[in-house]
């Protein structure tokens, strides 16, 4: 590093509420690239509208817990985290996905925590799971970094695009979070 530069390394996502209309445009850089949506149910969008379509239909289930992840508050949106709860009111679920350009800089991390201290915190939450595809090591690595505990595979749980593939399930009860 030369004198007087500064390096960001690990960035602090912002979260704010994903507003579709607003922001499938920029999250069809996630949801219509199939690299990025190898590991979903299904293959990716074509067009930013289905994009858009896809994201009420997700945010519909949950709209209080379904962020857009951005730097700044007015900047366009990085990714999206989602936290929801289908069957009990303590349990609930997390996902995230970043854009490609959004890679190696924290911002998955960041947005997770804020997440899960919401969740708990304010909803109460006992416990947090997420259900990964094996082979996806980036997302295995960052929920372990969380302190998630993987409690099983699910064998052949899913029939995606893919073919039919494993689940890993990974879980942090209330008591065991620390630093959010």
């Amino acid at each position: 590093m030369g004198r007087g530069a500064w390096y960001r390394l690990t960035m602090t996502a912002i979260l704010r509420p994903l507003d579709p209309d607003r922001d499938g445009a920029a999250l069809h850089a996630i949801f219509g690239d199939e690299e990025s949506c190898v590991f979903l149910t299904r293959e990716a969008t074509q067009t930013v509208e289905e994009t858009i379509a896809l994201l009420k239909k997700w945010s519909s289930v949950s709209s209080e817990t379904d962020w857009a992840i951005v730097e700044h508050p007015e900047g366009p949106a990085l990714g999206r985290a989602t936290l929801f709860s289908e069957r009990d009111p303590e349990v609930w679920e997390a996902g995230i996905m970043l854009r490609p350009d959004a890679y190696g800089r924290g911002l998955a991390l960041s947005a997770i925590q804020q997440g899960l201290k919401f969740i708990f915190e304010q909803k109460k939450a006992r416990r947090v799971f997420v259900d990964i595809d094996p082979d996806n090591a980036p997302s295995l690595r960052l929920f372990e970094k969380l302190g998630f505990q993987r409690e099983g595979v699910l064998r052949a749980e899913w029939r995606t695009h893919i073919g039919v593939r494993d689940a890993v399930i990974m879980g942090l009860l209330a008591d065991e979070r620390s630093g959010f």
